[in-house]
């Protein structure tokens, strides 16, 4: 399954066949293909819910359908673009290609989605590459993303990195390619996607959920979700705008903190769902982001960083164990309060 939840009604990467506002990378993936000196490896960075796994859906669906790279097709495209009713668009959706092999966290045996992904899945993944082709043509592997994982499965990746058979293509997907091990990274083309527009974050948005882009709550998202789609569909999600609201009210009162209210705040991120969490986390992520860049003096500088850094790690451990949020919030905005002193 995907690393991010699947939202009733909104298309999963492997089922999407639009892409917006990265024609860059789009050209740069199409003119190695049709170069005859395509990399095996491609690393896609940038931050998280830009559009990265799309573009390797897109890349390996174009690859699938038409696996020489010297047809005539392949030199009149203009994009990545296969049409809707190509058999391999509806094999890629249906998880049905036995020549396309995703790599990402699955379930453990209690159903529990995993904080890594498991190396007995990328040793699958290496016996993946050691088979021929099904149907003639290329192997491709999608690692979404290769953040998750740990040390163990990915020294094992390495093996088909280091050793590439030919014909094969492997597109990591990456959030943070900076915390990547440098191992990975130098086997690896490096392709950066920056964050969309607003107006191209709108229509993204719009065409993921079969809405129209100047709908209101959607040109409010794209304004907030500083250029990444998934944030701007978190931020349609519920009440999830005006959650957003609520953390900027209490950080715009810095250094004053309202413990009352903050009670509320910790009641509205209650329970397991990751959306509120994920929120409270970058709304607060975008004003430390802020004040850093209206900071002159090193001595407030640090203790934004300082503060930026705790609240990441116990916002990781938030999720990881399933902890209680309220303390977590009154604990971020003790921080916060203190870097904003200065």
């Amino acid at each position: 399954m995907s690393t991010e939840a699947q939202r009733e009604g909104i298309a999963l990467p492997r089922e999407t066949l639009g892409l917006i506002g990265h024609a860059d990378a789009e050209q740069a993936l199409l003119d190695a293909y049709r170069s005859g000196r395509m990399p095996h490896a491609w690393m896609l960075g940038g931050p998280r819910g830009i559009g990265k796994a799309t573009l390797a859906y897109r890349m390996a669906r174009f690859i699938l359908a038409h696996p020489d790279p010297h047809a005539q097709e392949v030199a009149a495209a203009t994009s990545l673009a296969v049409a809707e009713d190509h058999p391999v668009v509806r094999r890629v959706a249906a998880q049905a290609h036995g020549d396309l092999f995703v790599l990402e966290r699955t379930e453990n045996d209690k159903g529990v989605m995993r904080q890594a992904i498991a190396v007995e899945d990328v040793r699958r993944a290496v016996n993946f590459f050691g088979t021929t082709a099904g149907e003639g043509g290329w192997r491709i592997a999608i690692v979404d993303a290769v953040d998750e994982l740990n040390s163990s499965s990915a020294n094992a990746l390495l093996k088909v990195l280091e050793e590439p058979p030919e014909r094969s293509l492997l597109l990591l997907v990456s959030h943070a390619a900076g915390r990547a091990l440098p191992t990975l990274r130098s086997r690896c083309r490096r392709l950066t996607l920056r964050g969309l527009e607003a107006d191209d974050l709108a229509a993204a948005v719009a065409t993921v959920t079969a809405r129209m882009a100047d709908e209101p709550d959607i040109l409010e998202a794209a304004q907030g979700a500083e250029g990444s789609v998934a944030r701007a569909l978190a931020l349609l999600e519920g009440r999830a705008l005006a959650l957003r609201q609520r953390v900027q009210d209490h950080l715009a009162r810095l250094p004053a903190v309202d413990q009352a209210d903050l009670h509320g705040l910790g009641d509205a991120l209650a329970g397991s769902d990751a959306a509120p969490l994920g929120i409270f986390v970058d709304t607060v992520n975008d004003w430390l982001s802020a004040e850093l860049g209206r900071r002159a003096d090193i001595a407030s500088r640090m203790r934004l960083a300082t503060a930026w850094e705790r609240m990441n790690a116990a916002a990781r451990d938030v999720e990881a164990y399933n902890l209680e949020r309220k303390p977590f919030v009154f604990s971020v905005f003790g921080l916060l309060a203190e870097a904003a002193r200065g």
